[in-house]
């Protein structure tokens, strides 16, 4: 069965497409036929991978107002297993188009049943906001990635982003799973990193994956160079962060995690 997994966060600057591309990359290179899609209007994991949305033949824009099939509008990368379905600032425009369309919250799930079995794993990069986009990619999704910033607020627009979560689940997708949350920009110095942590560990147990990504020069220079952090500089802290982090998604299959919906509270749940 393909794991589609959305990745998303309503707060800005967590390291949401970062993630995304590094993931698609690592799970690239361990042979998992992988798309990325990105339905984010900044385009930003589509030039992460080198690509010029400037110059785009077709792009996830013409896929959701219907010009496009998603095979018309897919891209190969320099690795082998990754394809990528792009996007540019023309999405901005699909947010005021598809108002007015039928079945304007399925569009992008109706769009990817045809590639199941095709791709083992669709990782989808959202915007940074609960918008028309982000309806369609937590809908069309199996579960939810969540990147959280190890800096003050971030379990604030955290507890923001579960309630966005239980209103998709019940309105469109009541299958969608938490995947985990992925603590990110962390920085073992400092004692704030530490507290976030320790509290997101504490509020969501085992839902907070093992491994967290460090703050790194290297995986924050690899986007200016069109490359995901494991062809930048695979032996750097980002790379071996995201290639364990990877490990800990592809384990999800086996032990049976993002296969149903969790409570956005687990502590709560055992109340």
């Amino acid at each position: 069965m393909t794991r589609i997994i959305t990745v998303s966060n309503q707060k800005g600057g967590v390291g949401k497409t970062t993630t995304a591309v590094n993931l698609a990359a690592a799970l690239a290179v361990a042979e998992k036929r992988t798309l990325l899609i990105d339905i984010d209007p900044q385009g930003n994991a589509s030039s992460g991978l080198g690509k010029d949305t400037s110059d785009l033949d077709g792009s996830i824009y013409h896929v959701l107002i219907g010009e496009k099939s998603l095979p018309e509008v897919i891209l190969p990368t320099d690795l082998p297993y990754l394809s990528l379905a792009p996007s540019n600032i023309d999405l901005i425009g699909a947010e005021i188009e598809m108002l007015d369309l039928p079945r304007r919250e399925t569009r992008l799930k109706e769009a990817v049943v045809s590639r199941h079995g095709e791709y083992e794993f669709i990782i989808i990069d959202c915007p940074p906001s609960l918008s028309i986009l982000t309806v369609n990619a937590l809908t069309a999704a199996r579960s939810v990635l969540v990147p959280l910033q190890c800096e003050y607020f971030a379990l604030e627009g955290l507890t923001h982003l579960m309630k966005t979560i239980g209103l998709i689940r019940s309105s469109f997708n009541p299958g969608l799973a938490l995947e985990g949350i992925l603590l990110t920009m962390y920085s073992p110095r400092t004692n704030l990193s530490r507290q976030v942590a320790e509290e997101a560990r504490e509020h969501f147990s085992d839902k907070v994956f093992q491994t967290v990504i460090p703050r790194n020069v290297r995986l924050s220079e690899a986007p200016s160079f069109g490359k995901p952090v494991i062809l930048y500089d695979i032996r750097s802290k980002g790379a071996e962060a995201y290639l364990a982090f990877t490990k800990e998604v592809i384990s999800h299959e086996q032990k049976g995690i993002g296969a149903r919906p969790e409570s956005p509270h687990p502590r709560e749940q055992s109340a």
